[in-house]
């Protein structure tokens, strides 16, 4: 049986106080940050995510190809899961693991869950990548291991922005209700797509891609709404009111919804709980509280602008990948040491 949960506690009148406030003198703070260097050279078109798992592998997804790449805590490769893998059962012959994946995650158990949307599956697969489970979903985007054997899955189609399901493929609860940006149904839950990550308390974050206000909402695990921490400084109203404009116009047309992503990657610091978004090549950090703390624009070693589409925030470093740049590693900014 779906367990429904209520209405959402919003905490906002205060983080986008302090938000604007910074946000003010934001472009004084702003400072250029450049990737000390490219990893895992294999990677670049078709990145959609970069994850440490809660087992302490660390999960590269490039979708269709090479696939899904697993590494060790000393980076060493044991295992692939690609488009077509040598069959576990006759049942599975000749049938690819993955169609076309838009996300990953594992579990402490190191069961890996990977976001099939090209088969409209969650696809469930134990730690040395022999096919498990799959739970039918209809086109998921998003996915955020949670306690207990739990994972929490973000849907395009579906009424409510998460479904969680637990360590046997139920469908356990749903929660977070969309928020009503367009009349029209369809564009409507479009604009509400979202990405997820989690901490290590088992809050989830639920980051909406195409608001015109970047926001991140959090959540615990039963789905009842913490703050929303957002983007709301003076030099993001241009971009808000253009795509606020966009979203009349295609209100006013009917067409199929098509819109550029606003918030285009998200990563929450699994220890603290502190959030870095990314605007395309605009990395922001925000603290646990959601103050933004620090803006950077993101370069690679050779100055091109890396327009981040998965973040992936490590004790001492930073992961940040831009499909088809490939991964780049940098300094953490906020852990730099005075000399």
């Amino acid at each position: 049986m779906r367990q429904r949960v209520g209405s959402i506690v919003k905490v906002l009148a205060a983080t986008c106080l302090v938000a604007c406030a910074v946000g003010r003198a934001s472009a004084q703070d702003e400072s250029d940050l450049t990737a000390r260097q490219r990893v895992f050279p294999g990677v670049g078109p078709g990145l959609r995510a970069v994850k440490r798992g809660a087992d302490g592998r660390l999960y590269v997804l490039a979708s269709p190809s090479p696939g899904l790449v697993v590494f060790d805590a000393q980076g060493k490769q044991v295992l692939s899961i690609g488009e077509l893998a040598v069959a576990s059962s006759a049942a599975n012959a000749g049938r690819a693991l993955i169609t076309f994946a838009e996300d990953c995650d594992a579990d402490a158990d190191g069961k890996i869950y990977v976001a099939d949307r090209g088969a409209n599956l969650i696809q469930v697969f134990t730690s040395d990548g022999a096919p498990l489970r799959s739970i039918p979903v209809k086109a998921p985007v998003g996915i955020a291991t949670l306690p207990e054997g739990e994972v929490a899955v973000a849907t395009l189609r579906e009424p409510h922005l998460v479904i969680v399901f637990d360590k046997n493929g139920r469908d356990v609860r749903e929660f977070g209700d969309p928020e009503p940006i367009a009349e029209r149904a369809e564009l409507n839950r479009y604009l509400n797509v979202g990405r997820l990550a989690s901490d290590a308390e088992g809050h989830l974050y639920y980051a909406f891609a195409y608001l015109p206000e970047p926001t991140v909402r959090q959540y615990d695990r039963l789905g009842y709404g913490g703050q929303d921490i957002q983007y709301t400084a003076l030099e993001a109203m241009p971009t808000a009111q253009a795509a606020r404009k966009e979203i009349e116009r295609q209100e006013r047309r009917g067409d199929q919804p098509a819109l550029k992503r606003i918030l285009t990657a998200v990563a929450v610091d699994r220890a603290t709980g502190e959030v870095w978004i990314a605007l395309y090549n605009t990395l922001l950090h925000f603290d646990k509280e959601g103050n933004r703390r620090a803006s950077y624009k993101i370069y690679t070693p050779e100055g091109a602008r890396l327009e981040a589409n998965t973040i992936l925030v490590e004790r001492d470093h930073l992961i940040i990948g831009n499909d088809p740049l490939g991964v780049y590693e940098f300094e953490r900014p906020d852990k730099k040491i005075s000399h």
